[in-house]
């Protein structure tokens, strides 16, 4: 039998709010990052306050801090808005659907260098859908996943623990790349102990092109990667590299036209071979929609 929620029950932008000036530890600071003024932030705390006769704050000059009540109020707060934003985001998933949306979310070189022409060949005959994309390094892709942010993903990472079902779209291989002007370019070729001892222009952490290097390494009994210099896109290591001093390690499909230019140098290491497949990952626990069936379909495989 359901049972009406109580009148006492806090609206969700009051414990929202509630769980920023915890988290910041500043009234002004969580007003700002709501954006409203800080006597509007001020009135709501006290409303929910009042609302549930439990004093959730201990104001002082220096900050807001939590009473002991307020920060078991905050953890079940975060329980409360965590449940509004997975109901948020199902409810934005069927108005996609309903509508012939697909939220997709890929790594850099997936939709830098294959999605493009996949999409344009599935959507060639598909007049009424449509596909959003959002463009992330493969940590993020999987976050947008897990947080109903997108129907399907594409990572270039090494399969995690996460669960996602997957299917195998493409392979790939990342190169050693330098400048002409690189000691190495006219070698064209280094000892995999000299690459390691090398600095080197790397992705952020959590991309798929870092994790895949840093796991080949590590298969073979070496430390991760040094950087540097740490870089968000594939476009930025490979004009740092064609600027600078220090080697990357990038896709063969990112750097080809620059290698074929002679803008970049491929260098060879001898023993390091770093093969990845490139996947399509989605949430094993839902229905995938039938736009991204349609579309996983029309993809090439292993």
């Amino acid at each position: 039998m359901t049972v009406p929620l109580p009148p006492s029950t806090p609206p969700l932008a009051a414990l929202d709010l509630f769980c920023s000036v915890v988290e910041l530890g500043s009234l002004s600071q969580a007003a700002e990052a709501h954006h409203i003024a800080q006597p509007s932030a001020s009135s709501r705390i006290r409303s929910l306050e009042k609302q549930l006769n439990v004093t959730l704050l201990e104001r002082s000059p220096t900050g807001s801090r939590p009473t002991a009540e307020g920060k078991l109020v905050a953890g079940w707060a975060a329980n409360v808005l965590q449940s509004a934003d997975q109901l948020n985001a199902g409810v934005e998933a069927l108005r996609a659907q309903r509508a012939g949306r697909l939220r997709v979310a890929a790594s850099l070189t997936i939709a830098e260098h294959l999605l493009p022409s996949w999409l344009e060949t599935f959507l060639r005959n598909r007049p009424d859908d449509s596909v959003s994309l959002t463009v992330e390094n493969s940590a993020a892709v999987i976050e947008h996943l897990q947080n109903r942010q997108a129907d399907l993903g594409f990572i270039e990472s090494p399969l995690g623990d996460d669960g996602l079902s997957h299917q195998i779209v493409a392979d790939d291989h990342l190169i050693v790349v330098v400048a002409p002007g690189h000691p190495w370019a006219k070698r064209g070729a280094v000892a995999l102990d000299a690459l390691v001892a090398t600095p080197l222009v790397l992705r952020e952490p959590g991309s798929g092109t870092r994790t895949s290097f840093d796991a080949a390494l590590d298969d073979l009994g070496f430390e991760p990667a040094t950087s540097a210099l740490e870089l968000g896109s594939t476009s930025a290591v490979r004009a740092a590299v064609m600027s600078g001093r220090s080697p990357a390690v990038l896709s063969d499909r990112a750097v080809a036209a620059d290698v074929a230019a002679g803008s970049l140098v491929r260098i060879e290491v001898d023993g390091l071979e770093v093969r990845r497949s490139l996947r399509a990952v989605w949430l094993p626990d839902e229905p995938l929609p039938e736009l991204a069936q349609d579309l996983l379909r029309s993809l090439p495989g292993e």
